[in-house]
């Protein structure tokens, strides 16, 4: 199924064609040709998720059939943004009924996975390099995020790539609902032949990398949709858009869990606010692990509030100990209650403090990938601040800060924010962040605002994105 030489209806130069072909045949001369390998899949419980009974998809002696009422989210690893949206998507699908199962392409021992695992490693190395090299982040990372992954050109090498990932899906059912929260598993299952296909797309800032054509293209936010719809500036020229069949706004990606009782985390921290009890600040490391100077640097403007009992901080290093011991060798007496590894534990602690006062620093840190993505999900309800960059956590219903970008797309998530009024605008440097966390702590009306725009936005429908991506891989729109 030749998806390179066409893209929704726009020619590509047979120059891009061939150096597409070249990538795809690098690739299987490095990691081998599994075109006729079979694959056999199998169901292992994900521990982590019981709470959505959520199974992974693994490689198997013997192939087990799908039961009724099955879903599966499609996903890669690359940092955590994939995988949280991908939480999001199975969370709703168990509150609507199916039960969700977790393909994760990059996590098996073939061609198209190590494909996978391969970009991913030199992806995470650039983003760690670019934030200490600003000739590098200026001249080469900043131009490829924004507008290198822009051109329609960057998505034909893709869907050739994409190809190698077709023999994984050999005994996945071709009409399946199935939501992918990366393009490439959403361009694998489109090779091969997969029928109800939702490509949730991310980001806010329309790029080629994304184009998975076939799928319903899945888009959260008016300004993505528009630039899908025209294409606009995925090439010099003018091109042919995505049909409105193929492409819906649909709202934010955001878990079950975290909008059920939105209303009561909301008048919770009206009341700490109110009351001035420690505000709540909980802050991630994300899964490339970059951004560390920026990071440490908050936490040390947030200590004097920390000992002055007006601010309580989490502190989720996701997977990385070492950022958390950096952390403390570069601030010297700084104590914190950790729970490394004791996923049970902070479940625990997180459910004691839903109505009680706590003070103190708390670190978190989990070699499990699902148990570190997760505890920033789990603290959040518990939560009035959440200190991120403007990733997928831009779009998710708790008073934001911005930290610096890492990637010229994720600049629009905070614009997006900002201007919908639940987060702040991006706050690249020290001064810009120490000021707006000092303006948040000191003016609560300026928090108290976010909480009223989340309030009415819950209402408005703009954080349903993921059950309505269910009802459309369900085809339950159409009923």
């Amino acid at each position: 199924m030749d998806k390179t030489s066409v893209i929704f209806g726009n020619e590509i130069d047979k120059k891009t064609i061939k150096s597409a072909e070249k990538s795809k045949a690098k690739y299987i001369k490095k990691f081998g040709d599994d075109k006729d390998a079979d694959y056999k899949l199998g169901f292992k419980p994900i521990e982590a998720l019981d709470f959505i009974s959520a199974n992974n998809i693994v490689f198997s002696d013997t192939n087990c059939e799908f039961p009724k009422n099955s879903l599966i989210v499609g996903n890669i690893r690359m940092g955590f943004g994939h995988y949280r949206i991908s939480i999001a998507m199975a969370s709703c699908a168990k509150a609507l009924g199916y039960n969700p199962y977790w393909l994760d392409l990059a996590s098996f021992d073939a061609t198209g996975s190590k494909m996978i695992r391969h970009q991913n490693e030199l992806y995470s190395k650039a983003s760690r390099i670019s934030q200490k090299s600003k000739l590098f982040n200026h001249f080469f990372w900043e131009p490829l995020n924004k507008d290198g992954f822009k051109k329609i050109t960057y998505n034909a090498k893709d869907q050739k790539n994409s190809e190698l990932l077709v023999p994984i899906f050999k005994y996945i059912p071709k009409d399946i609902p199935y939501i992918a929260t990366h393009v490439w598993p959403s361009q694998g299952a489109i090779h091969a032949g997969l029928k109800n296909v939702v490509n949730a797309i991310p980001d806010n800032w329309p790029m080629g990398l994304h184009l998975s054509e076939g799928a319903i293209h899945a888009v959260q936010t008016e300004y993505a949709y528009l630039g899908y719809k025209m294409l606009n500036g995925f090439a010099k020229k003018p091109l042919k858009g995505i049909p409105e069949k193929d492409l819906k706004m649909i709202g934010c990606f955001i878990d079950h869990e975290l909008l059920c009782n939105l209303e009561e985390d909301n008048k919770l921290r009206l009341e700490r606010i109110n009351k001035n009890i420690p505000i709540r600040i909980l802050m991630t490391v994300g899964g490339a692990g970059a951004g560390y100077k920026q990071f440490m640097e908050m936490v040390k403007h947030l200590l004097p509030y920390v000992n002055k009992k007006e601010v309580t901080l989490f502190i989720n290093f996701g997977d990385h100990d070492n950022v958390y011991n950096k952390l403390i060798s570069d601030l010297k007496g700084i104590e914190a209650t950790t729970f490394f590894n004791k996923y049970n534990e902070l479940k625990k602690f997180n459910a004691d403090i839903r109505n009680k006062d706590v003070y103190g620093i708390y670190a978190i840190c989990n070699d499990n990938i699902f148990e570190a993505v997760y505890s920033t999900n789990l603290l959040m309800p518990n939560s009035d601040i959440l200190i991120t960059k403007p990733s997928e956590l831009a779009y998710y219903p708790i008073p934001k800060v911005f930290m610096k970008h890492i990637g010229g797309h994720e600049v629009y998530g905070a614009i997006h924010s900002r201007e919908y009024g639940d987060g702040t605008f991006e706050c690249p440097t020290k001064k810009e962040m120490n000021e707006m966390l000092d303006r948040l702590l000191s003016d609560k009306e300026l928090l108290a605002h976010m909480i009223g725009r989340i309030e009415v936005l819950k209402k408005e429908g703009f954080y349903d994105g993921a059950y309505n991506a269910v009802k459309l891989a369900t085809k339950e729109c159409d009923k």
